[in-house]
């Protein structure tokens, strides 16, 4: 159990576990994902971790609240309105609750997330 008095320091070299895109969701490419969450609260609703993934699309509806950090690669992500943003290495972005459209990895990608996800 972490000490909740203790600053977690965050290993960007943890192998983490597969998390590539439900088949059914795909649509280009066959994208290899895998997340190393490296921190999670006690209540199990934040946690964060580093995000790698090969390039493909894929539909994405988010029921938490992504901060996002691009390490390297370049993404982009498309709301089911149109709304249409690429992300290169260094961009930090925030994907609300109730987001629905795609994510598109352009090129192998490594972002540092965070996510927040209250519990009903």
């Amino acid at each position: 159990m972490l000490d909740p008095k203790r600053i977690v320091v965050l290993d960007a070299a943890l192998p983490g576990e597969a998390a590539s895109p439900r088949p059914e969701t795909i649509l280009a490419g066959i994208p290899h994902a895998r997340a190393a969450n490296q921190y999670s609260d006690g209540g199990d609703e934040f946690f964060c971790g580093v995000w790698t993934s090969t390039p493909g699309k894929w539909r994405v509806r988010y029921t938490e609240h992504e901060f996002c950090v691009i390490i390297e690669g370049r993404v982009r992500i498309e709301s089911v309105a149109g709304e249409r943003r690429d992300f290169g290495a260094g961009a930090a972005f925030v994907i609300p609750a109730g987001f629905e459209g795609s994510w598109e990895v352009l090129a192998a990608c490594r972002k540092w997330y965070a996510v927040f996800e209250p519990k009903t």
